[in-house]
């Protein structure tokens, strides 16, 4: 295989990705031989939806589940925004050198709570989805948010430390609430689309991700600058009580509130979705209602065939449960592959994410704090988090819907990971270059790194659990694969503030130990990523088929079966 390329400098990462492709092939085809292929056993109502023209429905189910997620990103990733101006509000000290920060312990609870609520209710919501129906607990979790949105705004307390409790309180529970949004929009659009453009249309319901980070950052603009313009405030420097106006309580009290209204308004439209007909049918076993509501969407008359319903739900190969024999001997190596590539990309993507305003402050493009004063700070950490969003995040989200159905899951998840670890690797090596003689560099390189984990794993992580899994059992798979993300999220948000603190004592953050140095915390983040460039050979390739083919569950009894392997 080598030999087929010459030994020439140009060919080196044509053969490098040919050689991972060919391996990649072998991998698919031994994961497929014990999955079986399509037997002719497939519902009309089901063989429709795979079928059927992208059509209106599409899209309108695309706008329903996104705006969840856009409302996901906006209240997960806002926080960034204010922690600094959190620090400045309730725990000044009267430094001469430094404005007031957030202790250690409250820093990592603020920026690390959410995530914790998020894998609770990714587990739990994921579970409830496989039982009750994903219609059925879907408005909940927007209810939740919503609801803990306004309520995280609005904490109160008659000291620091109450205040900040009250904070974490509600944003565990508007935490528990997105987490429930990832398994069930994610369940939902893959169950609604064709097979054709489905990975295309579930990344675009992932992409409002990108839309929701980057709004974060443009109210966050908008309410500072107008804030600023009003108050006049001198840096911290010049004056250290001034630089810290009234009004900047009500600063990130608003950025954080305007996180329920996108969720608010499409309440309405996720209570008239109907059911996914591969819930009712294949679970619910109702293949009257099934029919019936799939008639509604596509517009075409579909048969009732309660029959072959029960003779398929009926078959031994779908009823074996989620901590069986058979659960493990089909999708053992595919749930710890989901798991572990997502745990692996969320430690590097969530560190990126929360930090960068201390990533950006460490290389100087973001001034030091005591030159600003507390809103101006939040309107350069916007700023910064914005252009971030603007060239690197939302490019890579869309590119992923674009392609991903063009050149298949696996190729763009090993691509991303890939393409991670080299530019991690990129800062880390001449870390020092660029901290002191071209930020502008270093800034397009991190972005980069962004550009490579949505046009990347950050979305494929987020697809293939939704399709490779039992209906049964799709939603619970799809919440524990997020689950174990979001572990990595919280090693990230927690242990990132610690690891990233300077060697020498007397250069870290106010109580804080010293740390390993943002250059070595670099290297970590890489070796992440190559991690998660390792377990991608775990997941199978699932562009262009039926969720029933890649689940087993359209299996027949006994019949002979073509055995397909993925192009890769």
């Amino acid at each position: 295989m080598l030999a087929d390329y010459p030994l020439s400098p140009t060919c080196i990462n044509t053969r490098f990705f040919d050689c991972i492709f060919q391996l990649a092939r072998h991998r698919n085809s031994l994961f497929f031989d014990q999955e079986g292929a399509m037997a002719g056993d497939q519902l009309e109502v089901l063989s429709a939806l795979d079928a059927a023209k992208t059509q209106l429905y599409h899209f309108k189910a695309i706008v329903i589940a996104g705006m969840g997620f856009f409302t996901d990103a906006y209240d997960l990733f806002c926080i960034s925004l204010i922690t600094k101006l959190l620090g400045r509000i309730y725990y000044y000290k009267g430094e001469a050198d430094r404005p007031g920060s957030l202790p250690p312990n409250v820093a990592a609870a603020v920026n690390g709570v959410a995530f914790c609520g998020t894998l609770t209710g990714q587990v739990f919501f994921g579970w409830l989805g496989d039982k009750m129906g994903r219609k059925k607990v879907y408005g909940v979790t927007l209810i939740l948010m919503v609801l803990c949105s306004v309520a995280s705004g609005l904490s109160f307390g008659s000291s620091a430390t109450g205040t900040m409790a009250t904070l974490c309180f509600f944003r565990f529970w508007l935490g528990f609430g997105i987490g429930g949004d990832y398994p069930l929009s994610a369940t939902i659009m893959s169950e609604y689309a064709n097979k054709k453009t489905r990975g295309a249309f579930i990344a675009a319901v992932f992409a409002m991700q990108g839309f929701g980070i980057l709004a974060g950052g443009i109210v966050a603009l908008i309410v500072s600058a107008a804030f600023n313009n009003n108050t006049h405030t001198p840096p911290y420097m010049v004056d250290k009580i001034a630089s810290t106006p009234a009004e900047a309580d009500y600063v990130w009290r608003i950025v954080l509130m305007a996180g329920a209204l996108p969720a608010a308004v499409t309440y309405y439209w996720r209570m008239k979705m109907p059911e996914t007909a591969r819930y009712t049918a294949l679970v619910a076993q109702n293949a009257k209602l099934a029919a019936a509501d799939m008639s509604k969407v596509l517009k075409v008359e579909l048969a009732d065939e309660q029959d072959k319903v029960e003779r398929i739900t009926g078959k031994d190969s779908n009823q074996f449960g989620l901590f069986s024999r058979e659960f493990a001997r089909r999708h053992g190596l595919h749930l710890v592959g989901t798991c572990m590539t997502w745990f692996l990309l969320d430690i590097a993507f969530y560190s990126q994410n929360l930090f960068q305003k201390d990533i950006f402050s460490a290389v100087g493009w973001i001034p030091k704090a005591s030159t600003m004063s507390a809103i101006e700070e939040v309107y350069k950490i916007a700023r910064a988090q914005t252009i971030i969003a603007l060239c690197g995040t939302v490019p890579g989200y869309w590119f992923t819907v674009a392609l991903i159905d063009v050149i298949g899951r696996f190729k763009i998840q090993l691509m991303g990971f890939f393409f991670m670890t080299a530019f991690m690797l990129g800062l880390a090596f001449p870390y020092n270059h660029w901290a002191k003689h071209n930020h502008t560099g270093f800034v397009v390189m991190y972005g980069l790194t962004f550009f490579f984990a949505n046009f990347g794993p950050n979305s494929t992580t987020f697809i293939v659990p939704a399709e490779i899994f039992p209906a049964r059992l799709r939603s619970t798979c799809h919440g524990i694969s997020a689950a174990t993300g979001k572990a990595g999220a919280i090693i990230g948000a927690f242990g990132f503030l610690y690891a990233a603190q300077n060697k020498d004592k007397t250069k870290t953050d106010r109580g804080y130990p010293p740390g390993i140095g943002i250059k070595n915390a670099l290297f970590v983040l890489a070796v992440c990523n190559f991690l998660g460039l390792l377990f991608t050979f775990l997941v199978p390739e699932s562009n262009g088929r039926s969720l029933e083919d890649l689940s087993g569950e359209a299996e027949g009894d006994g019949q002979p079966q073509t055995r397909v392997s993925a192009a890769v």
